[in-house]
């Protein structure tokens, strides 16, 4: 396993965990449309609060098992390729409502580094 795919894999996972359990009430510069928390942005997004419930909990399974991937690499591009697609929902989102590129890039950022962890160690 390269150092650029482990890097990836830790970079990525302790992201979607920042997100997803330290910041979800709280206002970035990336957050869809005007909102100022999670919540807020699937609702610009037009989406509903299951949704949010379900890809909260997609994203946070994946980003366990790339971490559990370290120990376990069988588990490692299946995770990375899910949240590579849910990603790539995240950036066309982004799109939907319009938003600068500048919202858009820490999608796109984490969708490549998916990628590479998928793909990279091939």
């Amino acid at each position: 396993m390269s150092l650029l795919v482990t890097a990836c894999q830790i970079i990525v996972a302790l992201g979607i965990f920042n997100v997803w359990v330290v910041r979800p009430g709280r206002a970035t510069p990336f957050r869809g449309g005007n909102a100022r928390n999670i919540r807020e942005e699937f609702a610009v997004y037009g989406l509903p609060a299951w949704f949010m419930i379900l890809v909260g909990t997609l994203k946070l399974t994946c980003a366990t098992l790339l971490l559990a991937g370290l120990w376990f690499p069988a588990l490692t591009q299946p995770a990375a390729i899910a949240l590579a697609v849910l990603m790539l929902g995240a950036v066309s989102m982004h799109f939907k409502v319009r938003d600068p590129l500048k919202k858009a890039l820490p999608s796109v950022c984490v969708l490549l580094m998916c990628l590479v962890v998928a793909f990279g160690g091939r």
